[in-house]
């Protein structure tokens, strides 16, 4: 049960109660939720009163958590803890969410920043490692595994940075589209990076297993930019509703994308796909895992068509194209496409030598 807040006769709150999460405990003040007489609410709840003195925040320990463990979660007990309300009493959710957003798109970010080191990494020892006779980035089943991890990781890329600078917007359709994009490319992104960091680390074998090498951290962060801010499930459901209760969402959406239509026969293909699905039946809560799949992966496509403006490029987008949005051409784990890729230069282009 949520913690209580009782408002003073000066207009302040205060909030007795347990909260069994508490995330950076060492931070200045914290946004908490609280319920009031008229429901939950966001409260600002600083570390030190305004004198000086401290809080009524009561560390109970802190969590031994998979990984992130330099950033300190904790368990804590309000004990008449000073705070102010922000928003409007009832409206606790909407108000923190205004933060959740943002903090969403760092979750992406993040999760395409360690992809991005996870594959510098893998791509290094299969440039310099040998095995029965030769370097493994000669192999072709180890081709096949990189090339698609190094698409994999500059999708994410771009698709991060693509809805970095809808936040930086202020125009109307950009706003709409990252109401629908962020929670779409968080899910979406983050999902991919636990793969991606696994199968890194099968690169290097045991070596990657061990807390010799970056590897090992990477596959214990990955996961928790899943579990922030909103999990999976809740991701795909905003998803729905981003589409469902806005046409101007649909409108910015289908306008981002088309203007990669006419390019690449596999986004035509997916993009009319994925128009129709708007007003079908399909678009359910049961569904909403796929619909925000086809999404994102149909946003990375129109990106990487988009900054194909040279021949490693034009790989990379082709490649992605055929793998994610063909209908048969791509597995359940990293390499195990059907179609013909030009791994070569997607390669090195990953590894900067185009």
């Amino acid at each position: 049960m949520a913690p209580r807040a009782a408002r003073g006769a000066d207009g302040s709150y205060r909030i007795t109660g347990h909260k069994w999460f508490f995330s950076a405990p060492q931070c200045d003040a914290h946004l908490v939720l609280a319920q009031t007489d008229r429901g939950l609410s966001c409260f600002f709840m600083p570390r030190r009163l305004p004198d000086g003195t401290l809080n009524g925040i009561y560390i109970q320990r802190l969590k031994d958590k998979l990984g992130n463990r330099s950033n300190a979660s904790s368990e804590v007990e309000f004990v008449d803890a000073w705070a102010t309300l922000l928003g409007e009493e009832g409206r606790g959710v909407p108000t923190i969410l205004e933060m959740g957003t943002f903090t969403r798109l760092d979750c992406c970010t993040g999760s395409a920043g360690m992809m991005r080191q996870a594959l510098v990494q893998a791509l290094h020892h299969a440039h310099h490692r040998k095995a029965f006779g030769s370097l493994l980035i000669e192999q072709p089943l180890m081709r096949s595994v990189l090339t698609d991890m190094a698409l994999e990781s500059e999708a994410a890329c771009a698709l991060s940075l693509r809805l970095a600078r809808a936040f930086d917007s202020e125009a109307p359709s950009e706003i709409a589209l990252r109401r629908a994009l962020t929670s779409a490319a968080k899910f979406w992104v983050c999902k991919r990076g636990c793969e991606l960091a696994a199968e890194a680390m099968e690169v290097l074998g045991g070596n990657g297993y061990t807390e010799e090498l970056p590897l090992a951290r990477i596959a214990r962060e990955m996961p928790v930019n899943s579990i922030w801010e909103g999990s999976g499930n809740i991701m795909c459901l905003d998803v729905l509703r981003a589409f469902g209760k806005s046409q101007a969402t649909r409108e910015a959406v289908l306008d981002e994308l088309s203007g990669a239509r006419g390019q690449e026969p596999h986004f035509d293909a997916a993009f009319e796909r994925f128009a129709a699905s708007l007003d079908s039946d399909t678009l359910t809560e049961a569904h909403a895992r796929r619909f925000a799949q086809s999404f994102a992966t149909l946003v990375q496509a129109k990106l990487l068509i988009a900054g194909a403006t040279n021949p490693s490029a034009r790989a990379a987008a082709e490649g992605f194209c055929a793998t994610r949005l063909g209908c048969d051409g791509w597995g359940a784990v990293f390499g195990a496409v059907t179609v013909k890729l030009d791994s070569a230069a997607i390669l090195a282009r990953a590894w900067h030598q185009d």
